[in-house]
C-alpha cells in the first residue's frame, strides 16, 4: 500500500520547527550518505532564471488529499494549490501543478519529483509543496533544500456533537466509544499502543482520513482522530474538531514547506521569500480561512 502524506509523517520521528537556518547549524559536521548510484540524469530541473525566462513553475503536489491538494472539475483546488499560485506570482511566472502519487516515503517523494525523477514516466518539478519538516531528515536527504515552511499541522480529534453533548472524547473514551483512522498513521499507532492495545477493538481503519470522516457523518465511528485540516475538511454541521491533550504522543504537531533541488538555491531563496512575505501580511492565513481552517503559523 502507497502511503499518503500524513502516513509518512509516522517515520520521521523528530519533527522540528523552524526555518532552514536552523537546519544548517544542526547539520554542521553531518558526514553525507553516499549519493545514489545509477541516477536517470546527472542534471534535472531549472534554475530561477529559466524559469522566469519560460514564464512558468511547476510544482509538485499530492493527489486526492484534501483540503490541502486535490482535483474538482478536472482542476487542482486546495490549500497548497493556492499557496503555489501566491509563489508564482510573486516570481511573476504562470503556476502549473503536478498531481501526483504519495510512494512509501517522503524521501521517495522528493527522489521522483525532486531531484531525480519517476522510474518510469513524467518528469521532476520544480518545487514540491506539503513536505513535513524534520531537522534530522534535511540533514539527510541533502539532495533538496528543504524551505518556505507555511503552516503548523497537529493531530486533534473530530466527533459528532450528538454523541458528546457534554464534553468532547479523549482517547481513553475510545475502550467503548468506536474511533474511525487512517491506516497506519500516527492516529493510529498512537490509539493502538494506548495500554497495551486496549483501544484496539473500538477503532476502525479506512484508506484515507476524507473516508473516516464519512463514516463518521453517516453514524459508523463516533469520532475520528487525525490531523486537525483534514478533519475540519470533512466536517458536516454534526461534528466538531477538538486538540485535547495526548500524553506520550512524540510527534503531535508539525511544520509543513516546500521542497527545491539543492542545484538550485536561488530559487530556493526567492520562494522563501515570498512565503514570508505573504505569512507577513497575512494572505496565508487568508487562504486557511477561505477553505474554513484553523491557521497556525510555524515558528520564525
Amino acid at each position: 500500500m502507497l502511503a499518503r502524506p500524513s502516513l509518512a509523517l509516522a517515520g520521521l520521528t523528530c519533527l522540528a520547527l523552524g526555518w532552514t537556518a536552523p537546519a544548517f547549524a544542526a547539520c554542521e559536521g553531518y558526514v553525507p550518505e553516499p549519493k545514489p548510484q545509477n541516477a536517470s540524469r546527472d542534471i534535472v530541473g531549472q534554475d530561477l532564471d529559466t524559469i522566469q525566462a519560460q514564464g512558468f513553475i511547476t510544482f509538485a503536489a499530492y493527489e486526492n488529499f484534501p483540503p490541502w491538494s486535490y482535483a474538482e472539475n478536472n482542476q487542482p483546488t486546495g490549500v497548497d494549490i493556492e499557496i503555489g499560485r501566491l509563489i508564482a506570482e510573486s516570481l511573476g511566472v504562470e503556476a502549473r501543478f503536478d498531481l501526483v502519487p504519495a510512494g512509501e516515503t517522503v524521501e521517495a517523494d522528493l527522489r521522483n519529483w525532486i531531484w531525480q525523477g519517476p522510474p518510469t514516466g513524467g518528469s521532476v518539478d520544480n518545487v514540491m509543496l506539503h513536505v513535513p519538516y524534520d531537522v534530522n531528515f534535511a540533514c539527510r536527504v541533502d539532495q533538496v533544500v528543504f524551505n518556505g515552511q507555511y503552516a503548523k499541522e497537529t493531530i486533534a480529534i473530530a466527533y459528532n456533537k450528538t454523541d458528546y453533548p457534554d464534553s468532547p472524547p479523549v482517547p481513553a473514551y475510545f475502550r467503548y466509544d468506536t474511533v474511525g483512522v487512517e491506516n497506519d498513521t500516527i492516529a493510529d499507532f498512537y490509539l493502538a499502543g494506548i495500554g497495551n492495545g486496549m483501544l484496539i477493538p473500538k477503532m476502525k481503519h479506512y484508506p484515507t482520513v476524507a473516508a473516516a470522516m464519512l463514516a463518521m457523518a453517516a453514524g459508523d465511528v463516533m469520532a475520528v482522530m487525525g490531523p486537525r485540516a483534514q478533519l475540519q475538511a470533512g466536517l458536516t454541521a454534526d461534528g466538531d474538531v477538538h486538540q485535547p491533550p495526548l500524553p506520550g504522543l512524540a510527534v503531535g504537531t508539525w511544520t509543513v514547506g516546500l521542497a527545491v533541488h539543492t542545484r538550485y538555491r536561488y530559487l530556493g531563496y526567492a520562494v522563501d521569500d515570498a512565503i514570508r512575505a505573504a505569512l507577513d501580511d497575512g494572505r496565508i492565513a487568508e487562504i486557511f480561512a477561505s477553505h474554513g481552517l484553523s491557521y497556525d503559523a510555524p515558528q520564525r
